[in-house]
């Protein structure tokens, strides 16, 4: 599936669903209104019988788009994935200072809660508390390997190349710039969902100075292995 936001394309592996969700208006209210729903209820409550419900049409039909839950959530989570991999080419194209650009990445994965005018029926915000809340569960699974096959994770993969490539030129001896960059995502939205529900598994706290200081803490992190001197 295509999807072009002004400059920027958003590509969902097409063995995530039967049938595009953005080629008709049903798709469209599944994918905005399931989000919703999702955000409020958490995926193991959700369920395309009451989706139905709630968008006034019938469960069969949802199924014309997605073969279950699962793969509409892995779809979601392939949506973040490339909105964000999609956000750090804009926004980091014309940076050439390579440690400015690695600072300008750590704060678009923070501050990930903008919202994309461009696609209505995907409101971006909720769109990350639920990737900060459940996203995990797109890969820690059972059948993750039979999923990795199928191209689930490539957007997961390429986001972190991505940010891998911009590690490997503030260090280009560093060793681990795919664990690293992947390490960063994970760490950034650990932390937000710790501060809000686990306090005390986190330093970094809930309210107005969460973002410095989930900021200052990527950057300890990331900075003080990546140009360690060996």
């Amino acid at each position: 599936m295509k999807n072009r936001n002004h400059s920027y394309t958003i590509l969902i592996n097409p063995n995530l669903y039967l049938k595009d969700p953005t080629s008709s208006d049903l798709g469209k209210r599944i994918l905005e209104n399931g989000l919703i729903y999702l955000d409020e209820v958490g995926l193991e409550e959700f369920s395309f019988r009451k989706l139905a419900i709630r968008i006034s049409s019938t469960e069969s039909s949802i199924y014309r788009y997605f073969e279950n839950k699962h793969y509409f959530f892995v779809y979601l989570m392939n949506w973040y994935w490339e909105w964000m991999s999609s956000r750090i080419d804009m926004k980091t194209q014309k940076i050439t200072d390579p440690l400015k650009k690695f600072k300008k990445v750590i704060a678009l994965l923070i501050d990930s809660t903008k919202t994309d005018n461009s696609t209505p029926f995907i409101d971006e915000e909720i769109l990350h508390r639920i990737v900060v809340r459940e996203g995990t569960k797109a890969y820690h699974h059972k059948l993750v390997d039979n999923e990795n096959g199928y191209g689930f994770f490539l957007s997961y993969k390429t986001l972190c190349k991505k940010i891998g490539a911009i590690i490997s030129t503030l260090n280009p001896d560093y060793k681990f710039p795919l664990a690293m960059a992947s390490t960063l995502l994970e760490t950034s939205n650990n932390n937000i969902y710790f501060a809000k529900h686990l306090p005390r598994l986190t330093d970094v706290k809930e309210g107005k100075g969460m973002k410095s200081s989930l900021t200052n803490l990527l950057l300890d992190i990331s900075m003080t292995s990546i140009l360690k001197k060996e």
